[in-house]
């Protein structure tokens, strides 16, 4: 007999009491209270209601230490915040996620002190910046030295305290309503018997917004709160929305140890510690963070907690210390007072002795996924905060990314919701399959789960909490419907997840920690695990991670003579171009999410094309699944002729047009003008090149277009090689001068020079000059130039002529028996050939 199947909805009495209000924001932290102040400013007659499960100031970002990260130091960049991010998230971030935090995260963190929030400032009035893990500038906000959290959350109850948003406190959300078309209509509560409304109700919303934390609980020693119970990924995939990448759940590295077996929410000794310059040692006090990493205890958490857990199983402790002693007691009191506190309060001073500590579960990278503006796979239906995965944090957090993340992503669905204006039909009944989870499992399950399923993963230990999770299902007696029954079934649907998506992934990478997989594998899993919950039971589905192009096509570029990752850039910023914050709005409106269908991409005119890779790339990156070529870079191609055909959805191929066409039609361009050239000068020798006269960002595909159509390519930057022009002869005091200063501080470099007279000549070939360009000469001076080397030149010289070409003049300055013809129009203004796309049918 198999165990009973994970409830699609919580057995619950009917509601007893019904509330109506534009928009429900579950959750009462930095990311709900966002939420919904953001909306309330935005929608002033609008009804919004917050429930939260404590009461309003309760919650995980209370407990908060560290601080916010923003780039507000005048020599930090958003560049380097989101490169930090993206080393941090080992390969799974989404680029255009990270991208959208760190550009906007400075804009929302003044607007929370325009709200009232009050951060720790210098002598002189600026804002104090401290420095975390995997952080490489100092961009760390914090208040009260280390109570960060506890002052974002004052400033923003007050916020609503002062204005006219509801709060139903003391709630526990049930499940998800929704209407007959599948979207969401509202929620299912209950209030545990502190508030105006006792048992349970409904409240019925054109939004839903699920901002309900973590799922620290899932273990039995974490961080997070008693009321971190999963209860917002719970009731998402009974719901059916799509969760992703639950398998990553950080492990704070240095939680204060409190002695073997003790459980529940511990003490955090907040990374910061580390970042003003406390250090890690073993019991024999022994620093053996030094060589793990390049930023030693400053390394990313993920490394962090590794390397602890190994250094505690090679030395059989279950602890190692974090050493802040030379802080001195000033310093533990002002900078870290709650820590500091916490730590007294255990009977351990700081100031003369290391704490303590070792790895407990912290924080979820992964939840409900959601787009760039907060939407979840369910219509109307949201989520923001530790419980939703943005694809900020790919399969690892960077430090004080969390609190930037609700901020800004809360910003986002508040305005979304404003401008979307979601109309949803009447609620429907929902369907059957209730059940209930025997309260008193809670513990075993949070205990094979830290066993099996936590920092030290395998295939043994995975399939033992595995089955320990399906006998958890069983019960004897019927299971009353309740507060603790609720919470034991959101943590067992949450824990089964979990630890199927960690037995899937047979890799280690960021915070899942595999020892029968114990390296990256990018080959087989750069890409997401999507856990939807059916009446089947749990449904995974791999999805290739879309800020990276397939493996052919990257073979295919490199293989070309282009970067992978710079063509894939270049697609990402784009598309965020074309498609800015909306998206593809008419598409979005006129076409079924589900529609599907075939696409040509047709040449109306004659020429030669190039391109076909990256423009299929970006094709691909927005759907498409099946890509045909009927023709080859560099091939003649006539009007008429299919290049390539498309399968996948109606939306993406239509979305991807564009920015797909653009890069074709302009790479063809190039390739059709330099074949012309190429044509003209056939038979004579010489060679047509291009020049640097290209557009930002697009001079490796400009050049591999014009070898495309034929052509060659000259420097592809400034290092290449030397080329000496006029100005630099006028600088040097001299052409023989400016040669030879070259060739002294560069004597393995080529060095060409640039010369507009025939008398210039002479002087250059007795420096010993490689190549010489010839500038703006006449047929007859070029003839005589090529006449002068053959006479006199003891080595090959080339020489190349440069300005005032024509495609008229071409043969003749060619069949002077020049080596090159230099032209820029090439890649500077080359019309692009015209293509299409054409959808069958």
């Amino acid at each position: 007999m198999s165990a009973p199947a994970i409830p699609l909805r919580l057995t619950a009495p009917d509601p007893g009491w019904t509330v109506d209000a534009d928009v429900v924001v579950v959750g009462s932290g930095v990311a709900g209270l966002t939420v919904a102040l953001r909306y309330a400013e935005l929608e002033p007659a609008a009804k919004v209601l917050v429930v939260t499960k404590d009461g309003l100031s309760s919650g995980s970002t209370r407990w908060a230490q560290g601080g916010i990260a923003a780039v507000l130091d005048p020599h930090d960049t958003p560049e380097e915040h989101l490169n930090d991010t993206l080393v941090a998230g080992v390969g799974l971030c989404d680029v255009r996620a990270v991208r959208t935090l760190v550009t906007d995260g400075p804009g929302a963190l003044r607007r929370l002190m325009a709200r009232g929030a009050r951060f720790d400032r210098t002598g002189d009035g600026e804002l104090q910046l401290g420095r975390e893990g995997g952080h490489r500038r100092r961009r760390i906000v914090h208040a009260g030295g280390d109570a960060t959290g506890a002052e974002v959350q004052r400033a923003l109850v007050e916020a609503v305290r002062a204005g006219s948003i509801e709060v139903i406190e003391h709630a526990l959300v049930l499940d998800l309503i929704k209407d007959a078309q599948g979207r969401a209509r509202g929620v299912t509560l209950h209030v545990m018997g502190e508030g105006a409304r006792d048992g349970v109700g409904a409240v019925h919303a054109r939004a839903v917004v699920l901002a309900t934390g973590g799922m620290g609980q899932v273990y039995a020693v974490t961080t997070n709160p008693v009321v971190s119970t999963a209860d917002g990924v719970a009731l998402a995939l009974r719901a059916g929305a799509v969760v992703r990448d639950i398998e990553f759940v950080q492990f704070h590295p240095t939680v204060l140890w409190l002695g073997a077996g003790s459980t529940g929410q511990q003490p955090l000794i907040s990374e910061a510690v580390r970042g003003e310059g406390a250090f890690l040692i073993d019991h024999e006090g022994e620093r053996f963070m030094t060589g793990v990493h390049e930023l030693a205890d400053l390394a990313p958490r993920d490394v962090v907690t590794k390397a602890i857990t190994r250094r505690m199983r090679e030395t059989g402790r279950e602890h190692v210390y974090l050493d802040g002693r030379h802080f001195g007691r000033e310093m533990w009191e002002t900078r870290f007072p709650t820590i500091y506190a916490a730590c007294r309060e255990h009977g351990i001073d700081p100031v003369t002795e290391p704490i303590p500590v070792a790895p407990a579960a912290h924080y979820a990278s992964g939840g409900v996924r959601t787009d760039l503006r907060g939407r979840t796979s369910i219509d109307g239906l949201y989520a923001c905060g530790e419980v939703a995965c943005t694809g900020v944090h790919g399969a690892n957090r960077l430090a004080s990314n969390s609190l930037l993340e609700g901020l800004v992503f809360a910003e986002r669905i508040a305005e979304d919701i404003h401008a979307v204006r979601p109309s949803p039909g009447a609620p429907v009944p929902a369907g059957a399959q209730e059940g209930l989870v025997d309260p008193r499992v809670r513990s075993r399950i949070q205990a094979h789960m830290s066993a099996g399923a936590s920092v030290l993963r395998s295939r043994e230990s995975l399939m033992e909490t595995a089955r320990a999770l399906r006998d958890a299902r069983w019960t004897p007696v019927a299971v009353p419907p309740r507060t603790e029954s609720w919470e034991a079934t959101n943590l067992l649907t949450v824990a089964t997840a979990l630890t199927g998506a960690a037995a899937a992934r047979l890799e280690t990478r960021g915070s899942h920690w595999r020892e029968d997989h114990d390296v990256r594998d990018d080959n087989e899993w750069l890409g997401h695990l999507d856990v939807t919950l059916t009446e089947e039971g749990l449904r995974m589905t791999y999805t290739p991670h879309e800020d990276t192009m397939p493996a052919r096509l990257a073979q295919e570029l490199t293989a070309a003579g282009l970067d992978p990752a710079e063509v894939d850039t270049l697609i990402t910023r784009a598309l965020e171009e074309d498609l800015q914050e909306a998206g593809d709005v008419t598409s979005l409106a006129t076409i079924p999410a589900q529609q599907r269908a075939v696409a040509d991409v047709v040449a109306r005119k004659d020429g030669v094309v190039a391109g076909l890779a990256v423009a299929e790339a970006v094709f691909v990156r927005l759907g498409a699944a099946r890509a045909e070529r009927a023709a080859k870079d560099g091939e003649r191609v006539r009007a008429g002729d299919v290049l390539m055909t498309l399968e996948g959805p109606v939306r993406g191929l239509l979305t991807a047009e564009r920015t797909a066409l653009n890069l074709l039609t302009h790479l063809s361009g190039v390739a059709t003008l330099t074949g012309r050239w190429v044509e003209e000068i056939s038979g004579t020798g010489a060679r047509v090149r291009d020049s640097r006269k290209t557009l930002p960002g697009l001079r490796a595909l400009e050049k591999y277009a014009v070898r495309c159509g034929g052509g060659v390519n000259h420097r592809m930057s400034l290092s290449d090689a030397a080329l000496i022009k006029d100005n630099h002869v006028v600088a040097a005091g001299g052409v023989a001068e400016a040669f030879r200063a070259v060739r002294e501080r560069y004597p393995d470099v080529p060095i060409e020079v640039e010369i507009d007279r025939l008398n210039q000549l002479d002087p250059v070939l007795d420096e010993g000059a490689e190549l010489i360009l010839l500038d703006n000469f006449t047929v007859e001076d070029t003839a005589r130039a090529v006449q002068v080397v053959k006479n006199r030149a003891k080595n090959r010289v080339a020489l190349e002529a440069s300005g005032g070409l024509t495609l008229e003049s071409a043969r003749d300055v060619a069949d002077t028996g020049v080596d090159y013809l230099a032209v820029g129009a090439l890649t500077h203004s080359a019309p692009a050939l015209d293509i299409a796309l054409d959808l069958r049918g």
